[in-house]
């Protein structure tokens, strides 16, 4: 809590119990949490964010060295329907299907026609303003699933995180390669990410120094590969900063990637 991530009016260290974020008493859909800063999706689909704010993660229209120990209103944004904060930024799907992003933007994770200009506001993805159904923000880049089933991504993509057979940075989102069938969910690492696909396999692409593709070596890869084993009967995958798993049909759970500590 030193960048007042737990969004209770102070900056302390930290807590080792709960503690009520102010201010939001049972109107909140969902949460998401990134590196040092917190959002939450009210039940009047608007946005609300609170902690470190440097780059203008909380989007407020703001950004300060200081941080935000309460939740703040981020500007004009409603009919949002997910959100996702990233390291240093946040996104959002709206009503319409469209994706908008804010915060950090050095290697183009906001994917805007900015370039790599940093917002405190929300900014239209370029190319999505209706069609995504979901929207993760990882370390530096972003990926977004389409109505129809597809996977583009932008932003960071030094260990080819955005699957696009390249190591070169995206500002705009590009499409996934290598993925035969439609998704039906990504997963983001800090620089990996992996796809349900509509028979139930898991596909990873990225960074794999750790094994974290789930493909039995540790050479990354610029598109997606099968992680061995989980080529069918998988209902649900989540990645961490270095490791993946896997909800199987059969209610059983499976990981892959960095153990060091136990992971």
């Amino acid at each position: 809590n030193n960048r007042g991530q737990l969004g209770n009016g102070t900056a302390n260290y930290h807590s080792t119990l709960p503690v009520d974020v102010v201010g939001l008493d049972g109107d909140i859909l969902a949460i998401s949490a990134g590196t040092h800063h917190t959002c939450a999706l009210t039940l009047g689909r608007t946005v609300k964010c609170w902690g470190d704010n440097y780059y203008g993660e909380l989007g407020n229209g703001k950004a300060d060295f200081f941080p935000v120990s309460i939740p703040v209103a981020v500007g004009a944004l409603g009919g949002v329907k997910s959100i996702s904060t990233g390291a240093s930024h946040t996104c959002a799907v709206t009503e319409t299907d469209g994706t908008k992003c804010w915060g950090h933007n050095e290697s183009g994770q906001l994917g805007d026609e900015s370039g790599t200009i940093f917002s405190a506001t929300p900014v239209a993805v370029h190319d999505l303003a209706s069609g995504v159904q979901a929207v993760s923000a990882g370390q530096d880049y972003t990926c977004a699933l389409t109505v129809a089933g597809s996977a583009k991504c932008w932003g960071y993509n030094g260990t080819g995180q955005l699957g696009n057979r390249t190591t070169t940075d995206h500002w705009q989102p590009a499409v996934v390669n290598g993925l035969s069938e439609a998704v039906q969910a990504v997963a983001v690492g800090k620089s990996h990410m992996c796809t349900l696909t509509s028979s139930g396999s898991v596909k990873c692409w990225g960074s794999n120094r750790m094994g974290q593709l789930g493909n039995g070596t540790r050479s990354a890869s610029w598109m997606p590969v099968d992680v061995s084993g989980l080529t069918s009967g998988i209902q649900a995958v989540a990645v961490g900063q270095s490791h993946g798993c896997a909800l199987t049909k059969a209610g059983g759970v499976k990981c892959w990637g960095s153990n060091s500590s136990g992971q």
